[in-house]
């Protein structure tokens, strides 16, 4: 239940910081790529539209609930990306979009989480989701960042926001493995 929990405030921040990308986009006319980002922000904005409600689902079916306050390393991730959209270039999204599209959940990982916690199917929807859904996102991705040819200094934070995303991930999944029965 803490993975849920920690997930749906994540999952709740992906269309506003994707929302934000693209108005940023639309503040920079004599950016070439601008354009094609914004529009490839709005529309994966709407695939990803309620999936944090799937997600709200998902704990109710595990009878629980969403977290009081977002555990700390989530309001990081979405934070360095708020940043990196106004403050570098919201190309940098791309980076944190490969990380978390790129490691989608496999098929069968729903129906093994059920049986390994006891919990019921229905709190794993989301997941289960995702893994259908999630196939083909990297490869756009990787087309659109193709097709935007960006510069050098914006490759590399593209690389560098993927490394962080990748990296806080990593402690975040360390964390709520440590203490597993915790609270969220």
């Amino acid at each position: 239940m803490r993975y849920l929990a920690a997930m749906q405030p994540l999952v709740r921040a992906s269309v506003p910081l994707l929302v934000r990308a693209a108005e940023r986009c639309a503040a920079e006319p004599d950016d070439p790529a601008a354009r094609r980002l914004a529009a490839y922000c709005l529309r994966h904005a709407e695939e990803e539209r309620d999936h944090d409600a799937w997600l709200l689902d998902d704990l109710a079916a595990a009878g629980a609930g969403p977290a009081a306050v977002p555990h700390p390393i989530v309001v990081e991730l979405a934070g360095a990306q708020y940043y990196r959209i106004e403050h570098e270039h919201p190309v940098t999204l791309l980076g944190y979009i490969a990380v978390l599209e790129g490691n989608a959940p496999g098929p069968r990982l729903a129906d093994r989480l059920a049986e390994v916690t006891g919990l019921p199917s229905g709190a794993f929807r989301t997941l289960r989701e995702h893994a259908e859904l999630d196939g083909g996102h990297l490869d756009e991705l990787y087309r659109v960042l193709d097709a935007l040819a960006p510069t050098p200094a914006q490759r590399t934070a593209v690389s560098v926001s993927a490394l962080h995303t990748a990296d806080l991930l990593t402690r975040l999944f360390l964390s709520l493995a440590q203490d597993p029965g915790g609270n969220p």
